[in-house]
């Protein structure tokens, strides 16, 4: 497959890809073209977050393409979280922001799980070493402030061991709040979509009998760890609960 742009003039904004297995020269949408020549701008630094994008007269004039495509191409940079576009206003490029990083993980990570045959145990086996490393940095940068809030969050996730869907909701902000600690919040955002994979996903096997005493002992053991300053119990406290919880979610799920 080969790319061939065709541009003499500068103005049709065209692209045509040879395929040389059959020969045929199929187009490329011209919306297709006009994203990718202001993404370069965006990637390359060009267009900086704050500025103004160029007018739709502009763009049409730049590429040599009609309206459609311009509107077209900017749908798809807003849809990337790249661009803000407001009614009666001009595009800008948008501000980075890790929640939008969020939203994009956990859509494509549940559309992965849901389709993709062997990628729940992929996920998990992520899962437990980032989760060990980032165990690792929460006992050595972690405040008394911090394991304060992690004690706070067990003990309000003990109060809510008969409602399924609040304790699900504090394990995820246990291992948000280990996150933090980092200070790395490109980790806590990962870790934020996990969650709400898991919240859609394993809900039903935390109503197992038993399953809620036992993660409510691995996550103090876990904040014990962390605050003793010890990494490498840290990391093998976060295993321990992660490679546990895995098997009997998964034996929960097997009986329902």
């Amino acid at each position: 497959m080969v790319w061939a742009p065709q541009h003499k003039g500068g103005t049709s904004g065209r692209v045509t890809i040879v395929n040389q297995d059959n020969g045929q020269i199929p187009r490329r949408k011209l919306s297709d073209e006009v994203r990718d020549r202001l993404l370069s701008e965006i990637t390359d630094g060009n267009l900086a977050p704050g500025q103004l994008l160029p007018s739709e007269r502009e763009l049409m004039e730049r590429y040599g393409v009609g309206r459609p495509a311009v509107r077209e191409a900017m749908q798809a940079l807003q849809g990337m979280g790249l661009i803000q576009v407001r009614h009666g206003e001009r595009p800008k490029v948008a501000e980075p922001q890790l929640d939008q990083l969020y939203d994009q993980l956990s859509l494509t990570m549940r559309h992965v799980l849901t389709h993709g045959e062997g990628m729940l145990e992929q996920l998990k086996d992520a899962r437990v070493m980032l989760e060990m490393q980032m165990s690792r940095v929460a006992a050595v940068r972690h405040d008394d402030i911090q394991i304060a809030g992690l004690r706070a969050i067990v003990a309000d996730q003990r109060a809510a061991s008969d409602s399924a869907e609040r304790f699900m909701m504090l394990d995820g902000a246990f291992h948000q709040a280990v996150a933090a600690i980092s200070g790395n919040m490109l980790l806590a955002s990962v870790t934020r979509a996990i969650f709400a994979w898991k919240a859609r996903f394993h809900v039903d096997a935390v109503r197992t009998p038993g399953l809620e005493q036992l993660t409510l002992s691995e996550h103090e053991a876990i904040v014990e760890a962390i605050a003793s300053g010890d990494p490498d119990l840290a990391a093998v406290r976060m295993q321990e609960h992660l490679l546990r919880a895995n098997a009997l979610y998964s034996q929960a799920n097997s009986t329902n």
